[in-house]
């Protein structure tokens, strides 16, 4: 029983090594795999690094890479299968060099790496995913440097200058920021913009000064890695008389004017020049690019008019005095820059002002007048409006009003009232104001609103008047037409009855000059008193009635005819 157990764990044992045998000369082994695969990119330069905790000896490491091209976010062509990575074989070190392999920048790469020793293979680490100009840094700019008449000459050349394969295919995009300090035991440090051909001033003589330079891409929010560490000692600077002094730039409303110091004391003449700035940031030499500003050339003033430099399109520009002596001596002096639109002032606005009612009327003529195109097109002015009452009392108000309009109309001001008006011109975008505009006051009109109480009040009474008055005119007009016909009928007594009854009707007659008689007709029912009417009175009284000529009219004296002969049948 012993023996047949014993030749059973043999056979067993011999079975296992049967079979790890095949698989360890297959490459299957032990060997841990390489961790923390990253790649570092500094301009075209590829470095692999990782880290291996095995404690194994005599493992080499080699690593295999692919690359694709992206069809669409969910989908990869891949264009190479699996292959050895140039640089990164049977290496020894955790770190490999393979600059030499990648040349598609802006395409996905994948990286993998693995130890070995022997014919044992480990298995292969986790994939390192890469686009290479995603994780590229800056390489450091190059610096030369040239230390004369107190001043640092710097050039600065850009990251992969004079290079064939290149990452930062825009090189002018590159802005360079300068650290410099004094070599020193407690120095301040001080960092600045510079151009690839600069000059760095106000320093001190006789000391020696320690920079290093950064390239960096803003648009990309990008910033490289700094140069190494330059030094350099200042000499002094001759003070030359003939050089022009503090130039400085007067600039209002787009007027740009250029001043200067003259310290020689004999005769010199001026030639102002000027650089379009771009220049600057183009690596090479722009000495020789230096224009004359027309108009200034060969003066012996110390300012120049150089607007006519100045055009619509954005961009900033240097300018300069060359001094020259009558002995063909001359001299240059520093250089000062114009950023149109941020160096320019604003100045006050012209200001009307009228008025109408109670309201103020303000137009507002915009700085630099209408033909400024650049102060009207690119500042978008907007106007700071101040209205006070023009009083002795020192604690009125002043109010405010902000508009972007040319004209403006303030509101709800007190009649009778004296106000004053100044306007303040300002834009947001470039945090520029003006001064304010020359103080313009005027008076509101009285208060209109009595009179026009007191005349709506008449009207209206007036009106309630002819109301009440119209009726009561009308119904005594009636009253007294009806009085007028009772007591004073217009109908008058026939001729042949004047004086019946004793009265004496004569009276009750007026001329037919004076008023016009109705006809009448004679009532029939006559009382016999009429019939012993003595006919020689009728004829007395007929004939003093023809004499008379009252009646004039033919109507009536027809009338009167036939009441006569009607009488005189009714007698017969």
């Amino acid at each position: 029983m012993v023996v047949g157990v014993g030749c059973a764990a043999v056979a067993a044992l011999l079975s296992c090594f049967l079979v790890v045998l095949p698989l360890r000369c297959a490459g299957r082994t032990d060997l841990k795999s390489p961790q923390d695969i990253q790649v570092y990119v500094v301009n075209t330069n590829f470095t692999l690094r990782w880290n291996y905790t095995g404690n194994d000896t005599n493992v080499t490491f080699s690593a295999e890479y692919r690359w694709c091209e992206s069809v669409d976010t969910n989908e990869k062509e891949w264009k190479t299968e699996w292959k050895e990575l140039p640089g990164c074989q049977n290496i020894t070190l955790t770190e490999c060099d393979f600059s030499s392999a990648i040349t598609k920048y802006y395409d996905e790469h994948d990286v993998r790496i693995r130890a070995e020793r022997g014919e044992e293979l480990s298995p292969w680490s986790s994939i390192f995913e890469m686009t290479p100009y995603a994780i590229a840094q800056i390489g450091p700019p190059g610096v030369e440097l040239q230390s004369t008449n107190g001043v640092i000459k710097i050039k600065v050349s850009p990251p992969e200058a004079n290079q064939v394969r290149k990452m930062w295919i825009a090189d002018l995009s590159f802005k360079y920021i300068l650290v410099i300090w004094e070599n020193s035991s407690n120095p301040e440090v001080r960092s600045q913009s510079i151009f690839p051909t600069d000059t760095i001033d106000d320093l001190a003589p006789d000391t020696t000064y320690c920079l290093k330079v950064q390239a960096t891409l803003p648009s990309e929010y990008q910033e490289g890695l700094f140069s190494p560490i330059h030094c350099v000692k200042t000499t002094h600077k001759v003070n030359d008389l003939l050089c022009a002094t503090n130039v400085r730039i007067l600039a209002l409303n787009m007027k740009f004017h250029l001043h200067w110091n003259n310290q020689y004391k004999q005769r010199v003449s001026y030639n102002v020049q000027y650089l379009i700035g771009y220049l600057k940031e183009v690596p090479g030499d722009y000495s020789t690019k230096w224009l004359s500003v027309p108009g200034c050339e060969n003066i012996t003033d110390t300012q120049c008019d150089f607007s006519s430099i100045i055009s619509t399109t954005p961009g900033f520009y240097y300018l300069r005095v060359q001094a020259m002596s009558e002995y063909n001596k001359s001299c240059l002096s520093n250089e000062v820059k114009v950023d149109p639109l941020i160096t320019n002032e604003i100045g006050p606005p012209d200001v009307k002002v009228d008025i109408s009612d109670v309201s103020l009327h303000i137009q507002i003529s915009p700085p630099g007048g209408s033909e400024c195109e650049i102060m009207r097109d690119h500042y978008d002015l907007s106007y700071r409006i101040l209205y006070w009452k023009n009083s002795s009392n020192n604690e009125e108000e002043v109010k405010m009003k902000e508009v972007k309009q040319t004209i403006a109309t303030v509101s709800d001001l007190t009649p009778s009232t004296s106000y004053c008006v100044k306007v303040q011109a300002f834009s947001e975008a470039y945090n520029k104001s003006s001064d304010y505009s020359k103080e313009e006051c005027i008076k509101t009109p009285g208060d209109k609103t009595l009179p026009l109480i007191i005349l709506a009040t008449f009207v209206t009474a007036l009106i309630a008047v002819l109301l009440v008055a119209t009726p009561l005119v009308f119904g005594l007009y009636h009253i007294y037409n009806k009085i007028k016909y009772v007591f004073f009928p217009s109908c008058q007594p026939p001729l042949n009855i004047e004086g019946f009854g004793g009265q004496v009707f004569s009276s009750l007659y007026l001329s037919t000059t004076d008023e016009p008689i109705e006809n009448c007709s004679i009532i029939e029912a006559i009382t016999e008193e009429v019939n012993q009417i003595v006919f020689k009175d009728y004829n007395h009284s007929k004939q003093s009635s023809r004499d008379s000529g009252t009646y004039s009219n033919d109507s009536d004296t027809s009338g009167s005819k036939a009441s006569e002969e009607t009488l005189e049948k009714e007698i017969v």
